[in-house]
């Protein structure tokens, strides 16, 4: 999984798997883009405007339980 913050679009995006090819993306709500592979599994994220909608975009943590 990788996840990246680009400070000149402000976009959040989320790769889930890499190297799969997106068959339809969706808009699950203004802003949210979902991307899913010819399956409809979920392979990547983008949440657009960021800053506005998430905590301190330009921090992330990570956590493996």
């Amino acid at each position: 999984m990788k996840a990246s913050y680009d400070r000149k679009t402000d976009t959040l995006s989320f790769i889930l798997k890499e190297g799969v090819t997106v068959a339809e993306s969706d808009e699950g709500n203004p802003g949210v883009i979902l991307d899913y592979d010819e399956r409809g599994d979920l392979v990547s994220m983008e949440i657009l405007d960021a800053s506005k909608r998430v905590t301190e975009a330009k921090k992330m943590e990570f956590q493996v339980a």
